[in-house]
């Protein structure tokens, strides 16, 4: 097999694969359409000469979602009306055969704005996800006993550092402020969560490649093109978190982890606790970029001591199917797998955390 067909088979794959993963999780239309993009693509026609030498990797740059993302940009930006009429997101009403031919028509009549497209970010700052990340926030603030300095890496437009700000249903439990203005839920599966203990954000601050201005109506309809059109609850949560957020001054810089870990991390900050956490970035940050990080947070964490804590907690995929909630801390530097949790946060697994 040559170079050239190995890639065409992996890109045809990662369709097909993409559809059924968004299927299994709850959107028939993307897993329609993909289906159909792979048949498309694998028959040489419209799909494609649209992605023809797109320079990415198809499955770990997700190039079905950067295509169909592309496409929903412009139905919500008013420039797909046809499209527009047949996705939920945008008050359609969906139908098979009319959608897909309405989907080639945008592919075909904005071909170049696709194009451009393709080569920016993915950005899905799923704010359901803080019902995986709460817990070890939770466990972090009760092990040291300090406010938390908080550190994000692939931050999008920040929505999750503001964790604290919402309120929780988790399954019969419920935390969180009674004011909040938003309140996200998730079916809760094994151990209670532990909610004892003074949970204290001392400040927080975040990097991205490609970060989301939530002051930029632009920005904001980009970063709601990456949800998908039939999934009207993950959308209204999306839109409801950025206007809780707007003023909370988060501040996310465009660079990248390793550039500013590196400064973040150059020196310890008396009576908090460092915080490292990211969701559902680490497939996208290249392997010498992860090796960075890596020797970055160990350095800082051989320079940790219990008046200046560092921990370290993510919560990102181990297969198609579900994700993990990993939690390390220095001084010690012993790490603990907290729970699983489906990807947009629907479910969570919990396990519980080991004693201080």
């Amino acid at each position: 097999m040559t170079d050239t067909a190995a890639r065409n088979a992996e890109i045809e794959r990662s369709f097909r694969k993409q559809g059924r993963v968004c299927g299994e999780m709850g959107s028939a239309i993307y897993a329609d359409f993909l289906a159909r993009c792979a048949d498309d693509f694998a028959a040489g026609g419209l799909v494609a000469r649209v992605v023809a030498g797109w320079p990415g990797h198809p499955v770990l740059d997700n190039l079905p979602l950067r295509l169909l993302g592309a496409a929903h940009f412009l139905a919500l930006s008013g420039d797909a009306p046809a499209l527009a009429a047949l996705l939920p997101s945008t008050g359609g009403r969906y139908a098979a055969e009319p959608a897909w031919r309405a989907l080639c028509e945008v592919l075909e009549a904005h071909e170049p704005r696709i194009r451009v497209h393709l080569g920016e970010q993915i950005q899905t700052n799923e704010v359901r996800r803080c019902c995986a990340l709460l817990g070890g926030f939770l466990a972090i603030a009760r092990r040291f006993a300090k406010p938390l300095r908080l550190l994000e890496i692939g931050a999008s437009a920040g929505l999750n550092q503001c964790f604290e700000q919402y309120r929780y249903q988790l399954g019969g439990q419920r935390y969180g402020r009674a004011e909040a203005t938003l309140t996200l839920d998730c079916e809760w599966r094994g151990a209670p969560l532990d909610t004892r203990g003074a949970l204290r954000v001392a400040s927080r601050a975040g990097c991205d490649v490609a970060p989301i201005d939530l002051a930029d109506p632009l920005a904001r309809r980009r970063l709601e093109s990456f949800f998908w059109p039939d999934q009207s609850e993950r959308l209204a949560r999306l839109r409801a978190a950025c206007d809780s957020v707007l003023g909370s001054g988060v501040r996310i810089e465009r660079t990248g982890a390793g550039d500013w870990l590196a400064r973040e991390l150059s020196a310890a900050v008396l009576e908090q606790t460092s915080v490292l956490f990211h969701s559902v970035m680490w497939m996208y940050v290249p392997t010498d970029e992860r090796r960075r990080i890596d020797a970055l947070l160990h350095g800082a964490g051989e320079r940790a001591t219990r008046e200046a804590p560092l921990a370290w907690l993510r919560m990102e995929g181990v297969n198609y199917e579900h994700c993990e909630i990993r939690l390390r801390t220095w001084p010690g530097g012993d790490d603990e797998l907290l729970g699983r949790c489906h990807y947009h946060g629907a479910w969570v697994e919990w396990l519980g955390e080991r004693g201080p």
